[in-house]
């Protein structure tokens, strides 16, 4: 019986069938059980075992199970799968050579231990042990079977002892770097270290280009897990195959060939983190790029890290201020929400995301601003922007630019959010910008061609949605339990032609909290920020404004949208009645009053006096080209002269019937000082064209 099982098991082998092949089989026989029955049972016609078998099973394996049922051996399947197992775990024939690197020739003795120690470990006998004489190794030996190779060299012994140095000084010395402190503990590692042979899995490169390598040798890479070139770059496991796996390059491949070695890291990607890291600005993989030196650590942080789960999480209620007028009166959001900046190329989508990374001056809100795919240029301009508005400190730029390969661009996003991760958990809130999550889109699809998978819809691969969400999915407001901070994400998706429906935006837009749509039209019509009324939304609404801005803004997104209907009917219409007049003229005032330029953020109990100021009519007699300068004259008047109504508002959080009549009081007593200053420069107007027009009557008498 078993010596038949053992046949069956090789013929699958020597078939080319796999073990998931066998586990689908397996699946279908488990879940409809009368199969199994009717296959064993021999007053079962063989044609109908063999029409079963064709409509039913994989094609690959219908030759294997008509052999079992035309045997009448079916119920031996699960001992044969049993026996295809072991025999699968064991190294093939054609690999029973091990090479073994020496300085000094082993002796035989040496050899009968190494050949033992291999069949153990193996569990196969009758190795060959090719010899090879290696002078680098300095002393000891290096031994190389299939894919594993252990090194008891010298070489090896130092290059364990320097990791073991730097991960005890960098990682584990805590703050003591004082040079007693380093010498005491160099001293202690020193004396506590024991040499281990280094298992290591080994493979060789295949194929090389594009920033990709496929490999073969290692068997047992898992996705995401570093592998380190010989020429000493890193890459990332993107593609595990049945013979190979496809890597990303983390660098150049203009020094990888075929026949390059590679070795597992056995850890994740990830970045180094630190508080230092802030002011700073660096690439994908957490090195600094901005010329300043190295940066302090404080540990190491995996890119990829499971979203905190629902037991983790609190309900979003702390505003996070963009300084925006438009925005935080219509859209507000709120820390641990994810609003989605959307529009075509150059309608203000990063001028926001900047405006509301500079509102945050204060705040005590760490910022990160993830530049995908961007000119080194405009990253150079934003930095600067940030610089000079005192805005860096508390900001850290983690930069791809259009010059970086594909798997560096791939990789920024989850490169900051992973130091997002590591402020978030600290208690801190951080506000994360990824401009832009199209260009990371591409970057992915290129990938994806490069590494041979299926293209689908727009040539963008079928899990580009998972490749979104589970980056987005990681901003999250903590409970106090899990950490309490926070991190909110402003993706920046970019439109063609203002098209809300193709790919890539509606992905990104079912997976955050709403959008903010900007308009080209509105854009170069001088309205800036171009937002779009209709078609923005913040499904976190007003549990993400305090109580005095949700009361003043209450009309103001109806009454924008009456507006827009409203001008459409009546712009060939000459004969309107009053109330639609006043309806036009308030609209015009609302969108004058929206709009603001880059760095002049308002805070919240300015925005607030500014929606009671216009809810209250005070804008609509004034002239629209005037409407800009009666605004900041307005906001400088409350700051100087009735700072008392601010802080109230900032400190109550409220907007009462008493504080709204001294708003609109205050507001009463700007426009008499305004007009009487308008007055007294009418009647001065007036006294020089009255001695003109003398002067010319006087002149005309002489000439007569």
């Amino acid at each position: 019986m078993t010596q038949k099982v053992t046949e069956y098991a090789l013929f699958l082998d020597k078939c080319g069938i796999t073990k998931e092949l066998l586990q689908q089989t397996s699946g279908i026989l488990d879940a409809v059980s009368e199969i199994r029955l009717e296959f064993e049972s021999p007053a079962v016609s063989i044609e109908k075992k063999h029409i079963v078998i064709d409509r039913v099973f994989p094609e690959k394996i219908r030759n294997f199970l008509k052999l079992l049922t035309d045997n009448g051996d079916f119920a031996l399947y699960d001992d044969i799968l049993a026996a295809f197992d072991e025999n699968s775990q064991k190294p093939k024939e054609a690999g029973k050579r091990a090479v073994l690197s020496y300085v000094e020739k082993p002796t035989e003795d040496q050899l009968a231990r190494i050949r033992d120690f291999l069949e153990k470990e193996f569990h196969v006998s009758g190795i060959e042990i090719i010899l090879r004489e290696n002078p680098d190794l300095k002393s000891g030996f290096q031994l190389k079977y299939g894919a594993r190779e252990y090194d008891w060299s010298e070489s090896g012994r130092l290059a364990q002892l320097k990791e073991r140095l730097v991960k005890t000084v960098f990682q584990e010395s805590g703050k003591d770097f004082s040079e007693e402190g380093i010498i005491s503990i160099l001293q202690s590692s020193v004396e506590d270290f024991e040499l281990e042979a280094q298992d290591r899995e080994v493979g060789v490169v295949t194929w090389v280009g594009d920033g990709i390598a496929n490999v073969d040798g290692i068997d047992h890479a898992g996705y995401g897990e570093v592998v380190i070139f010989d020429c000493g770059i890193n890459g990332m496991v993107q593609d595990v195959r049945r013979n190979e796996i496809g890597v990303i390059l983390f660098g150049s491949d203009t020094e990888l060939h075929e026949g390059s070695r590679v070795v597992r890291t056995g850890r994740m990607a990830g970045i180094p983190v630190g508080k230092d890291f802030l002011g700073r600005v660096v690439n994908a993989l957490g090195d600094p790029i901005d010329g300043k030196g190295e940066i302090e650590t404080e540990g190491f942080r995996s890119m990829e890290f499971p979203a905190p789960s629902i037991v983790d999480r609190k309900s979003v209620s702390v505003p996070m201020e963009t300084g925006i007028l438009a925005i935080d009166s219509m859209f507000p959001i709120g820390r641990g929400q994810r609003e989605l900046i959307i529009g075509d190329r150059q309608t203000g989508k990063t001028s926001i995301a900047l405006d509301a990374i500079l509102n945050q001056k204060g705040k005590d809100v760490i910022c990160i601003y993830a530049a995908i795919g961007q000119k080194a240029s405009t990253v150079a301009q934003l930095v600067n922007t940030l610089k000079k508005h005192d805005a860096l400190s508390y900001t850290t730029v983690v930069c791809s630019t259009a010059s970086d390969p594909s798997p560096l661009q791939y990789v920024a996003p989850y490169s900051a959010t992973a130091l997002a991760e590591y402020f978030m958990y600290r208690g801190k809130d951080v506000l994360i910008v990824y401009d832009d999550l199209s260009k990371h889109a591409v970057a992915y699809r290129a990938i994806s061609l490069l590494l041979e998978r299926s293209p689908g819809r727009e040539a963008y691969p079928g899990d580009v949605f998972y490749l979104h969400s589970r980056l987005l999915e990681r901003s999250a407001r903590l409970s106090p339990e899990a950490g309490g901070g926070s991190i909110t994400a402003l993706p920046i998706i970019e439109t063609q032609a203002g098209d809300v429906s193709a790919y890539i935006p509606t992905n990104v837009i079912s997976i955050t909290d709403g959008q903010i749509y900007l308009e080209s039209e509105l854009f170069n019509a001088g309205q800036r920020p171009a937002v779009n009324v209709g078609l923005s939304v913040s499904r976190v609404g007003g549990a993400a404004q305090s109580k005095a801005m949700k009361k003043a803004a209450g009309s103001v997104r109806i009454d924008l949208a009456q507006y827009r209907e409203m001008e459409v009917f009546t712009q060939f219409s000459s004969d309107l009645d009053e109330g639609t007049k006043k309806q036009l003229a308030h609209g015009k005032a609302l969108m004058e009053l929206l709009k603001q330029p880059l760095g002049a953020s308002l805070s919240m109990p300015e925005q607030v006096v500014l929606l009671v100021c216009v809810g209250g009519g005070i804008f609509d007699q004034i002239p629209v080209e005037k409407i800009g300068d009666y605004k900041n004259a307005l906001i400088t008047y409350y700051r100087d002269s009735r700072n008392d109504i601010l802080k109230e508002i900032e400190n109550g959080g409220v907007l009462t019937d008493e504080i709204k009549s001294e708003i609109l009081l205050a507001a009463g007593e700007f426009a008499k000082e305004a007009d009487d200053t308008g007055s007294e420069d009418g009647t001065l107007e007036q006294q020089e064209e009255t001695k003109e027009a003398d002067a010319d009557a006087i002149e005309q008498q002489a000439s007569e």
